[in-house]
């Protein structure tokens, strides 16, 4: 398995795990691995009357999973959670967010809720 590939199986895994840790937080996943013209979602999940367009990362400790999504990957999420919302009608009267799960071995995984807000550096 090739560099590429090797990458691509632990992010499967890590957004399985994250995935696995929100449904045991109560949420319901609605969208995994969201593949849009604008950009990339890891998980979409519902909670209550939110949807939360969820970032996973996972590194060798959980600061660096934390710091390691820029602005700028933030607004390729933020721009597909539009296109994402806009072909659902059913979830318009839902509030949304940005959420990061950060993967780091030997540690469970850390959910940040509410990351980043369109407008922030």
């Amino acid at each position: 398995m090739g560099r590429r590939e090797a990458a691509e199986a632990r992010g499967r895994r890590a957004e399985a795990l994250a995935a696995w840790w929100l449904r045991a937080k109560g949420y319901t996943i609605l969208s995994r691995r969201v593949r849009l013209p604008v950009g990339e979602i890891d998980l979409v999940a519902r909670k209550g009357d939110v949807i939360c367009f969820i970032e996973v990362k996972e590194r060798a400790t959980l600061d660096a999973a934390l710091g390691c999504v820029t602005p700028t990957a933030w607004r390729r999420i933020s721009r597909a959670a539009e296109s994402w919302m806009a072909q659902r009608p059913r979830y318009h009267a839902c509030g949304w967010r940005y959420d990061l799960i950060a993967i780091a071995p030997g540690y469970l995984p850390s959910h940040l809720r509410d990351a980043w807000r369109p407008g922030m550096a």
